[in-house]
């Protein structure tokens, strides 16, 4: 077997933590300690997490969508894929090194997504961003952390809490979509969400395709607008129907 190399640490955002970036063959992992934060052969849920948004924003004109968290683009990669020429996607990232990965070892995974004239990296907290500008986006997508309870930054937590909510509800337009990543079920991240005002709906994914563990996918919808109904299995296989 080839074995792992490591090839970068980095600071986690809190200061006390360490993030490293291994390598074992064409396969990428980023862990904080033990745990994995992301594999590069798991891509499923954090593609579904983009798919599942744009479906629910098609037909609009020059939609604006806010990605909180870079970590290995494949969120990224699918909005790419999913919206047209006239779109424009910001990537917020707290870590600097993440975005120098991209550009550096993982060039391979991002395939040039980061030269896209349709995206732009800001190497910033996405919360400030969310709070900066009212009605702004029309979909939020945030793969930050392990989800609601987070592992690798506290302050992450504001995110999802009622005031966070609020705030997001309110960077969004009308009908537009908060979509959130998270490793697991989270009842009441679900009651914090109907609680800010949002019409919720909850997709369970698998972490490969049809394999591997499942995650959960909050689609929250800001009042009434232009919206698609829900996909079915056929348009996204890795939605548990």
């Amino acid at each position: 077997m080839i074995p792992w190399v490591q090839l970068d640490t980095a600071k986690a955002p809190d200061g006390d933590h360490e993030l490293r970036l291994k390598q074992r063959g064409a396969e990428f992992s980023i862990m904080l300690g033990s745990n994995e934060l992301m594999n590069s052969r798991l891509s499923g849920s954090e593609e579904a997490l983009a798919r599942l948004s744009c479906h629910r924003i098609s037909g609009r004109r020059q939609p604006k969508i806010l990605i909180g968290g870079l970590g290995m683009g494949f969120t990224l990669r699918a909005a790419i894929a999913e919206l047209g020429a006239d779109a424009g996607i910001v990537v917020a990232e707290l870590v600097p090194a993440v975005v120098a990965w991209a550009r550096g070892p993982m060039a391979s995974l991002f395939g040039g997504c980061l030269d896209d004239l349709r995206v732009t990296i800001r190497e910033a907290d996405v919360g400030q961003i969310i709070r900066s500008e009212a009605s702004a986006w029309d979909a939020i997508l945030l793969d930050v952390d392990n989800g609601p309870e987070g592992i690798v930054h506290k302050a992450n937590d504001a995110l999802y809490s009622i005031a966070g909510l609020i705030s997001a509800r309110a960077a969004l337009k009308p009908g537009g979509v908060l979509a959130v990543w998270s490793q697991g079920p989270d009842s009441g991240f679900t009651r914090r969400l109907k609680q800010a005002g949002f019409a919720v709906e909850e997709a369970k994914v698998r972490a490969n395709g049809k394999r591997g563990a499942r995650h959960v996918i909050w689609i929250a919808t800001n009042g009434p607008g232009l919206l698609q109904p829900a996909p079915s299995c056929s348009l996204l296989s890795a939605v548990l129907c």
